[in-house]
Parts: C-alpha cells; structure tokens; sequence
C-alpha cells in the first residue's frame, strides 16, 4: 500500500466513503477506515440504502419491532436509515470537532419521490434533521428545478445541506446562488453561519458514460480521441465557476460573517469504463477545498497504487473548454446529455426508493406477529 489517500488528504481533498450499512456500523468497518484511510465522511444514497437493507445483516431485530408496532413501510425506511445515520455520526464526531465542523459529516437523502416537489422537499429536510438529531448531518437535495429553492430555504433555516445530482455548469452556479441566497437569509434571521455548512455534489462517471458512448456513434478517429475527457473537463470548469464565485464581493460580505464556502464534491468516481484507469476520477480531481466521496473500492485502488502528483484541476481550464467544446463540434448537445442525466439520476434513486419500499413491506408482513 502506498499512502496515496494521505497524500490526497494532504492536497485539501477530503475523503468520503460512499457507502453506509450496519453491518459497516457495527463491525467497526467504518472506524477502522476512519483511523486507517483517512476517511472525514460520509454519503448515502436511495440506491446505497436499498442494497444495505435488502442484504438484510443487523437489521432483523429493529424490522421485527417495526413489525409488531404495525408501523407503515415509509416509517419504518425512516426510523431504520436515520439510525444508521445517526450512529454513524456519532462514530465521526471526533473528525466533526477537530474540523470544527468541516468534516466528520453524514448525508441523508429526502425521499427521492420529492425531487421535483419543492414544499414537500423542504418538509422533509426539516424533518429528516431533527429526527437524526445530530449537528454532524447533512441532507442531500437534489439540484432539480424545485430543489433549488428548497435549498435556499433550508440553508436558510440553518440546516447544513449536500445538493446532489448536479452535473451541468449552469445548474452548478444556480447550486451556489441558492446557497448565498440561504445564508442571506439565514443572517437576515440572526443565524449563526459558522454553523451552517454545505456541498455541492458534482457527478463526474455518468458524464463520460453517456458522452463516450455518442462519440461511438460518430465513430471518427477524432471521436475516438475525446473518449474519457468530457467527465475530467466538465468537473474542472465546474471548480474555476467555484473560485469565481467564491471569489465575489456577494461572497466576502458572507465570509466576513463567518460563512463556510460551499465546497464541491465529486461524486459517482467509480469508473464505468475498464479501460481506464481506475483512480482517474481521483487523481485527475485534485485541488484544496475539495471532497471526494468514493466507493470503497475505488478508495482500495487509489490506496493500493494512486498516483497523486499535487493539483490536476487549476491550470486546465482552457483546455478544459476545448475538449468540451470539440465533443460539441461533432453534435453531441451538451444540454441535452446533463438534462438526460439529471432525468435519469432522479429516476435511478427513485426506482432504488421503490424498490426499497417493496423488499421492506414484505419483510414487515413477514415479521408481523400473529393475532391471538
């Protein structure tokens, strides 16, 4: 093993597992990888959620309870992920206080059935906060259309917030101006802002995967060559629009009221193509002020034989743009790709959702006690 994630963490990426189960709880996984690989978070999804539960291991006691209180499937989902939540904030509080709230953090997804639902998601938000209780939270809203106002009312109310699914640059600034508009509000109310922190996940594989696969279709050697460069080059110009903001005189009155940057995190940085390397979502995304959340065995391959030569972000951007703007150059919409992959990421978490409902439901009948 190198100590690839040491020197990543040394650059001002702060490495988070994207993955939570019980069984990762109870075993001490999560500890280990805390104390181990320099993991300061972490993030959950639908989908991530749906695998854990259905696996089924640590959470027969609590669904036979849930059971025999007849609870509905919706609680039951709620009460069995905002405890493993809540125990896994507790487990990185330790990196909460000695980061002083930067790190040491869980996201928690509202229902993803809401992404399009901005009162609802508001609700739910609120309530996902105060039943996992702990400061060391943060509640994942979708950067839909209707989760951007959610968003800045949230932010708002002083609830730290992870805006997820983003993946174009536009939607990305409307990430950022409702976070500012939210912390407006919040000083408007007389809120603490040191307290109030946020991310903004950026999804970095899913671009490459549906871009790579209309360059197969024009198919020319020119095509060919952009192959596995839209994804590294959409995510760079998406940290220069974050220097720019970050760099306003909207933003200095903020941070002179102690206001935390809205850092970007890349998300999806397991890489889909096997042909190549599989720390490119890492190693090519280094710069300070960053998260990464990785799955566990992209975090075992950036470990094992990462390559982490300092920052790969800032100094790219012209490049970055001609890459893009060449994959356009041979009709491939760069609109139309973001949009689809937003559509499908809502689509994707809610059917994971769905299908968590299903598997849980029947569980609950199955536990159910039998009338006397």
């Amino acid at each position: 093993m190198t100590d690839a994630l040491k020197r990543l963490s040394d650059e001002g990426v702060a490495i988070w597992l994207d993955d939570l189960s019980r069984k990762r709880i109870t075993s001490g996984n999560l500890a280990e990888l805390i104390d181990q690989q320099h993991v300061v978070g972490v993030t959950t999804n639908p989908a991530i959620f749906q695998k854990a539960i259905s696996g089924g291991e640590g959470y027969g006691q609590q669904l036979a309870d849930l059971a025999a209180r007849k609870v509905t499937v919706e609680e039951a989902i709620r009460m069995i992920t905002t405890a493993d939540v809540r125990d896994a904030a507790d487990i990185l509080r330790p990196v909460y206080d000695s980061t002083e709230g930067q790190d040491g953090r869980v996201s928690i997804e509202v229902d993803p059935r809401l992404a399009h639902n901005t009162p609802a998601t508001i609700a739910e938000a609120k309530q996902l906060a105060w039943l996992v209780d702990r400061p060391n939270t943060l509640i994942k809203i979708p950067a839909t259309k209707a989760g951007l106002p959610a968003i800045t009312e949230v932010i708002g109310k002083g609830i730290s917030v992870n805006v997820t699914l983003i993946f174009s640059l536009e939607r990305y600034r409307e990430v950022m101006d409702a976070y500012l508009a939210g912390l407006e509000k919040a000083k408007a109310a007389g809120l603490d802002l040191s307290k109030i922190h946020s991310v903004a996940s950026f999804f970095v594989s899913r671009v490459d995967s549906e871009i790579d696969k209309r360059l197969d279709v024009v198919g020319t050697d020119e095509a060919k060559a952009l192959k596995g460069k839209a994804a590294l080059a959409n995510a760079r110009l998406a940290y220069e629009a974050f220097e720019e903001v970050f760099g306003t005189e909207r933003w200095a009155a903020l941070d002179k009221a102690h206001a935390n940057k809205q850092r970007p995190l890349w998300a999806s940085t397991g890489v889909k193509d096997p042909a190549y390397k599989d720390t490119l979502y890492v190693v090519d995304l280094v710069a300070p002020g960053t998260v990464n959340t990785m799955p566990e065995g992209t975090m075992e391959a950036t470990a094992d034989h990462g390559e982490v030569t300092g920052d790969t972000i800032r100094g790219t951007y012209d490049q970055s743009r001609a890459e893009l703007d060449a994959v356009a150059k041979l009709g491939i919409s760069y609109d139309d790709v973001v949009q689809l992959l937003e559509d499908e990421g809502v689509e994707k978490f809610a059917s994971s959702w769905n299908d968590l409902l299903k598997s849980t439901e029947a569980e609950l009948e199955r536990l159910a006690p039998t009338e006397a």
